[in-house]
């Protein structure tokens, strides 16, 4: 519990001192849109390009703990899709917006540190197949039914190139398929642009962080908790049960097995509000997820680890 307590405080503390910058005016409101535009749209795809262009696909590819976890992300989603819609009576759009945040785990800043603790650095082989997948399923997911919900009079085959134009206009997701080009065809970077690019990557989580604070400020969860608790039942609870079983049907190997529950079990990340900030919607809901996701999954993953044991 103690060492599970120590990988989430950083986290709340960075995010707190945004919070608190924004609060006592020492850091102006108005730029906290900034510092997530800096976040959103250069560090974080910084951070995923290096990620991807220097994994190793092939040793990462594992068919049958993929199947398991995103059948879970898929059915997260789906749920989170109609509560939304049918039990707290949101817009389709923040109905989309919610949805991500349920299918939307934080696996960089909780899933990989909690799982090498637990299992030590040998066991994380799973977490990074996971990883490599990660945004660019979820987002695909998201953006294709974001744009179905706003597509109303649009012809049919429209639709593939809206998607295609919002996926390719997502600072993301053009770093994670530039990285995926890299990669593949073993493009040789020069050592001067990869320093650079570390440098940004050095301070894209803490950036990031330190703005959802601030935004946290901005959209508390005033009149939006029954959704926010709503969000974390499906992402602490019913993703992590769904990946359990079919990781036992599909027979994952233990360390395939224990990536893929603790990868499932914890909070939603920061994209779920870059999402959210993204298309205008359920920002409220998002940026709150995340704070009381990432409390609550100090218990929720305690008692994970001690059904995998």
């Amino acid at each position: 519990m103690s060492d599970i307590f120590a990988i989430v405080l950083p986290v709340f503390i960075v995010m707190g001192f945004g919070y608190l910058a924004v609060w006592r005016r020492l850091f102006a409101d108005s730029a906290v849109d900034g510092l997530m535009k800096f976040a959103q749209n250069f560090a974080i795809p910084c951070l995923l390009f290096r990620a991807i262009s220097t994994l190793d696909l092939q040793q990462n590819f594992n068919l049958p703990l993929l199947l398991s976890f995103y059948s879970g992300v898929v059915g997260a989603f789906a749920v989170g899709l109609l509560g939304a819609r049918f039990l707290f009576g949101r817009p389709w759009e923040d109905c989309v917006a919610i949805s991500f945040c349920c299918l939307f785990s934080n696996t960089l800043l909780l899933g990989l540190p909690i799982t090498e603790r637990a299992y030590g650095a040998d066991a994380l082989l799973g977490n990074y197949t996971i990883i490599a997948f990660h945004a660019p399923f979820g987002y695909a997911l998201g953006i294709t039914s974001m744009e179905l919900v706003r597509a109303q009079g649009t012809p049919l085959h429209h639709i593939p190139f809206k998607v295609a134009k919002a996926m390719f206009s997502n600072a993301l997701v053009l770093g994670i398929a530039l990285g995926f080009v890299v990669n593949l065809w073993q493009i040789p970077l020069p050592v001067v642009f990869t320093d650079a690019l570390d440098l940004v990557v050095r301070g894209a989580l803490p950036v990031a962080l330190f703005g959802l604070g601030g935004v946290l400020y901005r959209y508390r969860p005033e009149g939006d908790m029954r959704t926010i608790l709503f969000v974390c039942l499906i992402s602490l609870g019913l993703h992590p049960a769904i990946v359990w079983t079919l990781g036992s049907v599909n027979d994952l190997s233990p360390n395939a097995f224990r990536s893929a529950i603790l990868t499932a079990s914890v909070a939603p990340g920061i994209n779920a509000y870059v999402f959210a900030n993204m298309y205008g919607v359920a920002r409220r809901v998002a940026a709150s997820a995340v704070l009381v996701g990432t409390g609550l999954s100090i218990v929720t993953t305690t008692l994970w680890l001690g059904i995998l044991q």
